[in-house]
């Protein structure tokens, strides 16, 4: 099996760094969630801190990277121009999108989501890392802060899950080769 330059980057966008996301994500969610002061002793707590302060901040750079490396290397080859009087579009994937009426929404409603939209993942998963960094061990007492990054985290996945499902299917109707 051999894999072009552009699958490996694919991967590890997608399947790498999204992977880790995904991962961080889970333990963030669980960690923020029980992170309460009648669940936990203060040294618990004080551990549990450790490894909620490390995985958010994990989290927000891997998320950070699936964003980037998606809009300036793997994008960069999705969007592609054909040169003048090209007939096979199946190596420009945009150009093969658009230029079938039956295929154009997986670019102008799906990609439109993974360009513009994927951004609020790292900007709220930065947000998250920030208040569990900020707040501590206050967080376990402060419970409306947080439920508020919990629904910042939860968002964050939703957007990021999003992205991941068009990414999945628009390379699955027009792969990168």
């Amino acid at each position: 099996m051999s894999l072009t330059e552009r699958e490996v980057w694919t991967i590890i966008h997608g399947m790498g760094l999204g992977f880790v996301f995904l991962l961080a994500f889970a333990g963030a969610l669980a960690g923020l969630y029980s992170l309460r002061p009648e669940w936990v002793t203060v040294s618990g707590l004080q551990e549990r801190l450790r490894r909620l302060t490390g995985g958010t901040w994990i989290m927000a750079v891997a998320v950070w990277l699936t964003v980037i490396t998606g809009t300036w290397i793997v994008y960069v080859w999705y969007r592609a121009a054909p040169p003048a009087g090209a007939t096979d579009l199946s190596v420009f994937p945009r150009s093969f999108l658009l230029a079938d009426p039956n295929r154009a929404g997986w670019h102008t409603f799906g990609m439109e989501w993974k360009e513009h939209v994927a951004w609020l993942s790292p900007i709220l998963a930065t947000a998250v890392a920030y208040v569990v960094a900020r707040y501590g061990t206050n967080l376990a007492n402060e419970p409306r802060i947080r439920q508020g990054a919990i629904v910042l985290l939860t968002l964050a996945f939703l957007a990021a899950a999003v992205a991941g499902i068009f990414g999945a299917f628009i390379t699955k109707v027009a792969p990168i080769s």
